[in-house]
């Protein structure tokens, strides 16, 4: 026998296979060959995850705010439905043609903001209630009002949100704080 025969076993099909010195040899490089493979494979599986998670979550907001951009625009609608009503009330209508028309205005303004109900579409309307940033753009201040400093006094326009987004802010005037008298001693002008 040559010294080949100990290092090689020659397979019937003609091919070599390793002595298992030689494999044992190659085992810890095909050991760390199979960690990498599993560590990619493992990253794999995560990012195609994190992938559908946010393919959902996109799939969800269209659904849920797709209709933002008609929202907006439907918007202006429910504030002339609300001016005209507010032009002519009911009760000074003068005849029946006129009551007629008005109740029509009445019945499509409902209807309308139904609809926004039913899309999670709310009016912003905070009379009485503390500023809100988020929620409201103040457009003038009212002095002597009665009420605390940063309470909504007066609604200019309303405003709306769809579920938690803001679609317009309200439009209001806000209660002014009270000017208060200067308190005794030197002023700061007084000091320089």
């Amino acid at each position: 026998m040559s010294e080949d025969r100990n290092d090689a076993y020659t397979a019937p099909d003609g091919g070599a296979t390793p002595t298992p010195a030689a494999a044992e040899e190659r085992l810890p490089r095909l050991e760390a060959e199979l960690a990498e493979t599993k560590d990619r494979l493992l990253r794999a599986l995560a990012e195609t995850e994190n992938v559908r998670r946010r393919a959902e979550r996109e799939r969800a907001d269209a659904s849920k705010y797709g209709a933002v951009a008609l929202a907006k625009d439907l918007l202006n609608v429910a504030d002339n439905l609300r001016r005209a009503l507010d032009s002519l009330p009911l009760e000074q209508a003068a005849d029946e043609r006129t009551r007629n028309l008005l109740q029509g205005v009445a019945a499509t303004e409902r209807e309308l903001l139904a609809a926004f109900e039913r899309h999670g579409i709310r009016r912003i309307d905070p009379v009485g209630e503390r500023f809100d940033h988020n929620l409201h753009q103040a457009i003038f201040e009212v002095e002597s009002t009665g009420q605390p400093p940063g309470t909504v006094v007066q609604v200019l326009q309303p405003g709306y949100v769809m579920h938690d987004r803001l679609l317009r802010p309200a439009m209001v005037g806000v209660a002014k704080g009270e000017s208060r008298p200067p308190a005794d001693g030197p002023r700061i002008d007084e000091i320089v």
